[in-house]
Protein backbone atom coordinates (compact mmCIF):
# COMPACT_ATOMS: atom_id res chain seq x y z
CA UNK A 1 0.00 0.00 0.00
CA UNK A 2 1.62 3.20 -1.02
CA UNK A 3 2.20 6.10 1.63
CA UNK A 4 -1.10 8.31 -0.21
CA UNK A 5 -3.17 5.10 0.25
CA UNK A 6 -2.39 4.54 3.99
CA UNK A 7 -2.68 8.65 4.68
CA UNK A 8 -6.55 8.19 3.27
CA UNK A 9 -6.69 5.03 5.68
CA UNK A 10 -6.11 6.92 8.60
CA UNK A 11 -8.29 9.99 7.48
CA UNK A 12 -11.40 7.38 6.63
CA UNK A 13 -10.78 5.91 10.28
CA UNK A 14 -10.63 9.57 11.69
CA UNK A 15 -14.13 10.22 9.79
CA UNK A 16 -15.56 7.09 11.82
CA UNK A 17 -13.97 7.51 14.87
CA UNK A 18 -15.54 10.89 15.13
CA UNK A 19 -18.65 10.46 14.33
CA UNK A 20 -18.60 7.86 16.87
CA UNK A 21 -17.06 9.46 19.55
CA UNK A 22 -13.69 7.01 19.29
CA UNK A 23 -11.17 9.07 21.56
CA UNK A 24 -9.25 6.35 21.69
CA UNK A 25 -8.66 6.12 17.74
CA UNK A 26 -8.53 9.90 17.28
CA UNK A 27 -5.77 9.99 20.11
CA UNK A 28 -4.07 7.24 17.88
CA UNK A 29 -4.54 9.26 14.90
CA UNK A 30 -3.93 12.59 16.13
CA UNK A 31 0.07 13.91 16.77
CA UNK A 32 0.10 15.66 20.26
CA UNK A 33 1.05 18.74 18.33
CA UNK A 34 -1.91 18.70 15.65
CA UNK A 35 -3.51 22.37 14.78
CA UNK A 36 -6.79 22.52 13.44
CA UNK A 37 -8.03 25.79 11.60
CA UNK A 38 -11.85 26.73 11.46
CA UNK A 39 -12.88 29.73 9.05
CA UNK A 40 -14.93 32.42 9.76
CA UNK A 41 -15.78 35.04 11.99
CA UNK A 42 -18.45 33.18 14.27
CA UNK A 43 -17.49 31.86 17.88
CA UNK A 44 -16.35 28.77 16.26
CA UNK A 45 -13.81 29.96 13.94
CA UNK A 46 -9.86 30.43 14.91
CA UNK A 47 -6.86 28.27 14.74
CA UNK A 48 -6.29 25.52 17.58
CA UNK A 49 -2.84 24.22 18.43
CA UNK A 50 -2.13 21.11 20.15
CA UNK A 51 -3.99 18.15 20.28
CA UNK A 52 -6.05 18.61 23.36
CA UNK A 53 -7.29 21.88 22.24
CA UNK A 54 -8.16 20.37 18.88
CA UNK A 55 -10.56 17.88 20.62
CA UNK A 56 -11.66 20.95 22.48
CA UNK A 57 -13.36 21.95 19.41
CA UNK A 58 -14.51 18.51 18.48
CA UNK A 59 -16.46 18.61 21.26
CA UNK A 60 -18.14 22.07 20.82
CA UNK A 61 -19.61 20.07 17.31
CA UNK A 62 -21.11 17.40 19.64
CA UNK A 63 -21.59 19.14 23.23
CA UNK A 64 -23.64 22.20 21.13
CA UNK A 65 -25.56 19.77 19.12
CA UNK A 66 -26.56 17.25 22.08
CA UNK A 67 -24.49 14.29 20.37
CA UNK A 68 -26.47 15.12 16.48
CA UNK A 69 -23.45 16.63 14.81
CA UNK A 70 -21.83 14.27 12.10
CA UNK A 71 -19.77 14.42 9.35
CA UNK A 72 -20.46 12.16 6.45
CA UNK A 73 -17.51 11.48 4.45
CA UNK A 74 -18.29 11.23 0.62
CA UNK A 75 -15.65 11.42 -1.14
CA UNK A 76 -11.51 11.25 -0.07
CA UNK A 77 -8.76 12.64 -2.31
CA UNK A 78 -4.95 11.96 -2.33
CA UNK A 79 -1.96 13.91 -3.13
CA UNK A 80 2.04 12.60 -3.12
CA UNK A 81 2.71 14.95 -0.77
CA UNK A 82 0.89 13.85 1.92
CA UNK A 83 -2.16 15.68 1.72
CA UNK A 84 -5.68 14.21 1.48
CA UNK A 85 -8.34 15.52 1.01
CA UNK A 86 -12.17 14.58 2.63
CA UNK A 87 -15.53 15.88 1.33
CA UNK A 88 -18.21 15.36 3.58
CA UNK A 89 -21.59 16.85 5.09
CA UNK A 90 -21.98 18.40 8.35
CA UNK A 91 -25.64 17.73 9.62
CA UNK A 92 -26.96 18.64 12.98
CA UNK A 93 -29.66 20.04 14.92
CA UNK A 94 -29.26 22.78 17.29
CA UNK A 95 -31.57 25.38 19.15
CA UNK A 96 -34.32 24.27 16.37
CA UNK A 97 -31.99 25.01 13.72
CA UNK A 98 -30.91 22.38 11.01
CA UNK A 99 -27.19 22.35 10.09
CA UNK A 100 -26.93 20.59 6.33
CA UNK A 101 -23.70 22.19 5.11
CA UNK A 102 -20.76 20.80 2.55
CA UNK A 103 -17.39 20.49 4.01
CA UNK A 104 -13.86 19.73 2.42
CA UNK A 105 -10.98 19.03 5.16
CA UNK A 106 -7.59 19.11 4.14
CA UNK A 107 -5.42 16.94 6.23
CA UNK A 108 -1.32 16.81 6.58
CA UNK A 109 -0.30 14.31 7.64
CA UNK A 110 3.22 12.76 8.95
CA UNK A 111 4.54 9.54 9.88
CA UNK A 112 1.11 8.45 10.01
CA UNK A 113 -0.33 10.89 12.13
CA UNK A 114 -2.54 14.10 11.17
CA UNK A 115 -0.54 17.04 12.10
CA UNK A 116 -3.25 19.33 10.08
CA UNK A 117 -6.62 19.88 9.70
CA UNK A 118 -8.33 22.72 7.27
CA UNK A 119 -12.28 23.64 6.85
CA UNK A 120 -13.02 24.86 3.81
CA UNK A 121 -17.40 24.87 3.88
CA UNK A 122 -18.74 25.35 0.50
CA UNK A 123 -21.61 27.86 2.40
CA UNK A 124 -19.94 29.41 5.68
CA UNK A 125 -22.85 31.75 6.38
CA UNK A 126 -24.95 28.94 6.92
CA UNK A 127 -22.60 27.22 8.42
CA UNK A 128 -22.03 30.54 10.94
CA UNK A 129 -25.68 31.46 11.02
CA UNK A 130 -25.94 27.91 12.68
CA UNK A 131 -23.78 28.17 15.68
CA UNK A 132 -24.95 31.83 16.07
Amino acid sequence: MSQAEQNADIVRRGYAAFNSGDMKTLTAIFDDNASWHTPGRGRLAGDYKGREAVFGQFGRYGGETAGSFKATLQRVFTTEDGRVVGVHHNSATRNGKQLHVDCCLVFELKDGRVTDGREYFYDLYAWEEFWS
